[in-house]
C-alpha cells in the first residue's frame, strides 16, 4: 500500500518526500527506500495521533517552501490527479486544503464545515458535532496539502487535550482560521479514499485498483482478451497495440512495450518485454528476465535473469536462467541451464544463431559460441566453439531380439 501512495506523490514530482514509521517495523522504512533511495525515514514512538507523526517528519521540510501533502499508507487508491488539485490550491493562497468525499453513510466520520464562501470553515468531528453539522454529508478523509512555511511556524502550537492524549492534525484547520488564513475543500470519489482496515477491505481496494488499471491500460491501447481476469502491480508499465491473454498476472516492475504480446495463463515479475516480442501461453517470466525486440518465449518456460537476444526462440519446457542468448538463437524443448550448484549461481552464454536441441542440460558456467549446435540430449559440460557441433551423451547400442525375450519372459511369469 506505501507503494502505491508514493507512486501517487512521485507523480507530481516532489522535491522531497519523508515516510514516518512505527519503532516496531523497520522493514517498512526499508522498503519505502527500494523505491525511493532519497526518502527521508521518520520514527514515531511512541504513536501520538496524526500531529504528531507530521512533527516526526518535519525536520525533513526544513528549508522547503510550497505545498507539503500529509498522505496514510491505508488510504492507497488516492491519485495523482486529485493530489495535483491540493497542491493547485496551496498555489492560488489557501494555508491548508482538505480531501473530503461524500460516503453513502458519513456515520463517525469527520464533517467538513463550510463557511458562506464555500471554503472551509472547521473539520467537526462526529462525537462533537450537532444534530444540524452531523446532517452534512460532506467528510474528512484525512488526506491535506498545507503551505509548508505556515506548518513549520504553527504544527507546533497542535495540543493534545483530548482523552486520548494525542496531537490531531484536524487542529490545523482552526489554526489556520485563526491566523485568518484560507482553508480550501477538494472533494474525491468515495472510492479514491477507501480506507484499509482490515482484509476485506484491502480486497476491495485491490478490485478497484485493479479496474481502475485495466481501463488505463485499454484506454492506453493495450487490448485485454478477458479483463478480469488480468491482474496488474502498482508498477506494470504496458505500450500500445499490445495484446494480453486471459489469466496473466503481473508482479511487481514489469514493463510491456509496444506491439508485445503476452499469451494467456502466464505470469510475470521484474521482467522487460521489448516490441513485437512474445511469452506464453503458460510462461513464467521471474525477475531479470529481457526479453529483446522479436523474442519468442513459448509454453511452460521460465526465464530468471536471462536476456533473450532478438529474435531468438525458446518455445516449450525449458528452463533458462542467468543466462544471455544470442539473437536468433534457438534453444529445444526441454533445455535446462544448470545454474546453480547449491552454493552459487554461474552463468550460460549463448552465441548469436546457435542451436539448442531437445532435452539437453548445460552445466554453468558454459558458453556456446555463434552458430554452434548441441545435439539432442546431450549434458554440455566444456564450452562450444563457434560453427562446431557438440554431442555429450551416452553412445547407442543395439541388442538384438532382447525386447522380444524380454516380453516373453515378463507374460509367462505373470502367467
Amino acid at each position: 500500500m506505501i507503494a502505491h501512495v508514493m507512486d501517487a506523490a512521485s507523480a507530481l514530482a516532489p522535491d522531497r518526500i519523508s515516510v514516518v514509521i512505527g519503532d516496531h517495523a523497520p522493514e517498512v522504512g526499508e522498503f519505502a527506500r527500494s523505491i525511493d533511495k532519497k526518502a527521508a525515514i521518520a520514527v514515531q514512538s511512541p504513536p501520538q495521533g496524526t500531529g504528531h507523526a507530521v512533527m516526526q517528519a518535519l525536520p525533513a521540510l526544513e528549508g522547503f517552501s510550497g505545498a507539503a501533502i500529509i498522505l496514510y499508507a491505508d488510504t492507497p487508491l488516492v491519485t495523482p490527479a486529485t493530489l495535483g488539485a491540493l497542491v493547485n490550491e496551496i498555489g492560488n493562497g489557501a494555508a491548508v486544503a482538505v480531501l473530503g468525499f461524500t460516503p453513502p453513510e458519513p456515520g463517525a466520520y469527520g464533517r467538513l464545515k463550510r463557511d458562506e464562501t464555500g471554503a472551509l470553515a472547521a473539520i467537526v468531528e462526529a462525537k462533537d458535532a450537532s444534530a444540524d453539522e452531523l446532517k452534512i454529508t460532506l467528510c474528512n478523509s484525512g488526506v491535506m496539502a498545507i503551505d509548508a512555511a505556515f506548518l513549520q511556524a504553527r504544527l507546533k502550537d497542535i495540543e493534545n487535550k483530548n482523552a486520548k492524549k494525542e496531537y490531531y492534525l484536524t487542529d490545523i484547520v482552526a489554526l489556520a482560521r485563526k491566523d485568518g488564513k484560507t482553508c480550501a475543500v477538494i472533494e474525491a470519489s468515495a472510492d479514491e479514499v477507501l480506507g484499509v482496515n482490515s482484509r476485506v477491505e484491502l480486497a476491495e481496494a485491490e478490485a478497484i485498483f485493479q479496474n481502475r488499471m485495466r481501463k488505463a491500460a485499454m484506454e492506453n491501447g493495450a487490448t485485454l482478451a478477458d479483463p478480469s481476469t488480468v491482474y496488474f502491480s502498482w508498477d506494470t508499465k504496458i505500450g500500445k497495440d499490445v495484446i494480453v491473454g486471459q489469466n496473466v498476472v503481473f508482479g511487481p516492475g514489469v514493463t510491456i512495450d509496444d506491439n508485445a504480446e503476452i499469451k494467456p495463463f502466464s505470469h510475470l515479475e521484474g521482467a522487460n518485454v521489448a516490441a513485437k516480442a512474445s511469452a506464453g501461453p503458460f510462461a513464467r517470466l521471474r525477475p531479470g528476465a529481457n526479453l529483446k525486440t522479436g523474442a519468442k518465449v513459448g509454453n511452460f518456460v521460465e526465464i530468471k535473469k536471462a536476456i533473450i537476444g532478438e529474435g531468438a526462440k525458446v518455445s516449450h519446457l525449458t528452463y533458462i536462467g542467468d543466462a544471455e542468448i544470442g539473437d536468433d538463437a534457438n534453444i529445444g524443448a526441454g533445455t535446462i541451464t544448470c545454474n546453480y550448484d547449491g552454493y552459487n549461481k554461474y552463468k550460460t552464454v549463448i552465441g548469436k544463431g546457435a542451436f539448442i536441441g531437445s532435452n539437453s542440460s548445460l552445466v554453468a558456467p558454459v558458453t556456446i559460441g555463434d552458430g554452434a549446435y548441441v545435439g539432442s540430449g546431450s549434458v554440455v559440460t566444456k564450452d562450444v566453439a563457434p560453427g562446431d557441433l557438440a554431442v555429450a551423451r551416452g553412445r547407442q547400442t543395439a541388442i538384438k531380439g532382447w525386447a522380444a525375450r524380454f516380453h516373453k519372459s515378463q507374460k509367462s511369469s505373470k502367467k
